[in-house]
């Protein structure tokens, strides 16, 4: 049995919905635990036991968003050289670009040698103004299938001894 890891982060429901799409179409994968965790619960520990990651963050402010950072703070030194090679992917929920908080993500990942197994994956939400950027957030059918191809893949390759 593979584990799965997705670690989330959401302050107005857009990353999460991507992250859920992402977990449920992996629990479709045989012989593959999916662990679905906020970034504030995840530990050391989670990273330790997992095969494989899946990290997902808004973007706030051109950058990850700082529970999630906080997330690597914690968990980054603990883990180093413990978990070479194995394989994660990316996704970011955006208001306009999502570009830097992507870098940011993979650069810690190297640094922890991971190996990405996918482009990372960013979904716009167009979010502009104060109201739009603080509104609850719907994520569109079409984005929600990325998402769930994101995970679907990321656990099948996980099953399939791939990755």
């Amino acid at each position: 049995m593979k584990t799965l890891l997705i670690v989330y982060h959401t302050m107005t429901g857009g990353t999460q919905q991507m992250a859920e799409a992402a977990a449920n179409a992996a629990r479709t994968q045989p012989d593959v635990e999916v662990r679905l965790l906020r970034a504030t619960e995840a530990q050391p520990d989670d990273v330790l036991k997992a095969d494989g990651y899946l990290f997902a963050t808004p973007e706030n402010l051109a950058a990850m968003s700082g529970l999630m950072k906080d997330f690597f703070d914690r968990c980054y030194y603990p883990v180093l050289d413990r978990v070479n090679g194995r394989p994660y992917a990316a996704m970011i929920c955006a208001g306009s670009d999502g570009q830097n908080a992507l870098r940011q993500l993979d650069r810690i990942a190297t640094g922890w040698r991971l190996r990405s197994v996918a482009p990372g994956l960013i979904v716009c939400t167009h979010a502009q103004t104060p109201e739009r950027i603080l509104a609850p957030k719907q994520i569109g059918a079409d984005d929600l299938a990325r998402c769930a191809e994101l995970g679907e893949g990321l656990a099948g390759g996980l099953a399939l001894g791939v990755f």
